[in-house]
């Protein structure tokens, strides 16, 4: 009699489940820390720039002076969407005009990946798979802030070689050469949120690229992934949490109300911290540097959603997460809500794509199984 082996019985959601080895960085969410390679992802926001954390991602090593300049220089002549592409970008914008640039970004990543000709990455070496991860990384900008100036009747903004990652990603949004102070703070919002472990859109790229399915399709799995509310649409949520809240005076109650309802507060609690989240420390302290009622308003509402939390709820620590603080310093920074997970979208497309690339090394599918829970089988087929 054979039986048949029992598979190991595994958390929901694979949480905590360790299903590879990485080299590009880790969560350690009990420090409240994470990091890129072998550098603190906060010190790297910081101190470095959008370009140099990309190519540590993508190389292994920071870049040196001259490496920086040649890199930046090199993903900047790569902005510039191929005709066919750009032609199509106002009929995707006007299928889109509900779903907004997010949902656009899959459409125009295929046909981006059809037009310049991605094949596999199954039947591609180290060096042309790179290839194709720069074209697309130093595309999804050009094309995002295309789909959304067509959303609002404008003109597409053509790329300008001549500006770093963050400054052309606002100029081609608003038309207009942006400000030192807002360009630093987006782009230190930018590296923040290259990458960050196995997350739900991370590890989607990373199981088609298992497949070994072109660049482009690993891109699209992961926007995907990404568009969904529990994953990547929340800095605008927690936005709207405090718009709801109104003023300082409505706090109490109004939070009160939420956790007693068991409804779920936008920008509070992360999967993984189990204390504060490093990015939403940094992105406060990005905040505090504009100043200004709201910025005044979002830290007195999360003090009080703290107090509140602990004393309702003791012993569970819940703080701000990234998105809190990140719809916040976007507002600042003159950017639409539509725009706050499409620009999130412009950073982690670093981050997928390093995982890509890391998983086309491995030619193992990745392959999981499942418990069957429905009626027996087999039952008799009745007849018709």
């Amino acid at each position: 009699m054979t039986t048949t082996p029992v598979a190991p019985a595994v958390p929901r959601g694979l949480a905590g489940v360790v299903v590879t080895d990485t080299a590009l960085g880790d969560v350690r969410g009990r420090e409240g820390f994470y990091h890129y390679r072998q550098y603190s992802a906060i010190e790297l926001a910081r101190t470095r720039s959008f370009e140099d954390v990309w190519y540590l991602m993508f190389h292994g090593e920071l870049p040196d002076r001259a490496a920086s300049a040649d890199f930046a220089a090199r993903t900047a002549r790569l902005r510039l969407l191929p005709a066919d592409v750009r032609e199509a970008l106002p009929a995707i914008a006007r299928a889109g005009a509900v779903s907004g640039p997010l949902a656009g970004l899959r459409t125009a990543l295929s046909l981006l990946g059809a037009s310049a000709g991605f094949r596999p990455v199954y039947d591609l070496d180290a060096g042309s798979r790179r290839t194709d991860a720069l074209a697309a990384c130093a595309a999804v900008p050009t094309i995002l802030t295309a789909l959304q100036r067509l959303g609002q009747g404008l003109e597409p903004v053509e790329p300008r070689t001549d500006l770093p990652y963050a400054a052309n990603y606002l100029y081609m949004l608003t038309g207009s050469e942006p400000g030192p102070d807002r360009v630093r703070a987006i782009e230190r919002y930018l590296i923040s949120t290259v990458d960050h472990g196995f997350n739900a859109s991370t590890f989607t790229a990373r199981v088609v690229a298992s497949t070994g399915a072109d660049l482009a399709a690993c891109l699209v799995a992961a926007v995907g992934a990404l568009s969904g509310p529990l994953h990547g649409g929340a800095p605008s949520r927690a936005l709207d949490t405090l718009d709801a809240i109104g003023t300082p005076d409505r706090i109490d109650g109004w939070i009160r109300e939420q956790v007693l309802s068991g409804r779920r507060i936008m920008g509070f609690g992360h999967p993984v911290y189990r204390t504060e989240d490093p990015r939403s420390r940094m992105l406060k302290s990005i905040a505090q540097e504009f100043g200004g009622p709201l910025v005044g308003f979002a830290v007195e509402v999360e003090r009080q959603v703290e107090a509140i939390l602990a004393e309702l709820k003791p012993g569970r620590e819940l703080h701000t997460n990234v998105e809190f603080y990140a719809g916040v310093v976007m507002e600042l920074c003159g950017l639409p809500r539509a725009m706050f997970t499409p620009t999130f979208a412009a950073a982690r497309v670093i981050g997928w794509s390093a995982n890509i690339l890391e998983q086309a090394e491995d030619s193992k599918i990745i392959r999981p199984a499942a418990r069957y829970s429905g009626t027996p089988a087999p039952q008799p087929v009745p007849a018709p």
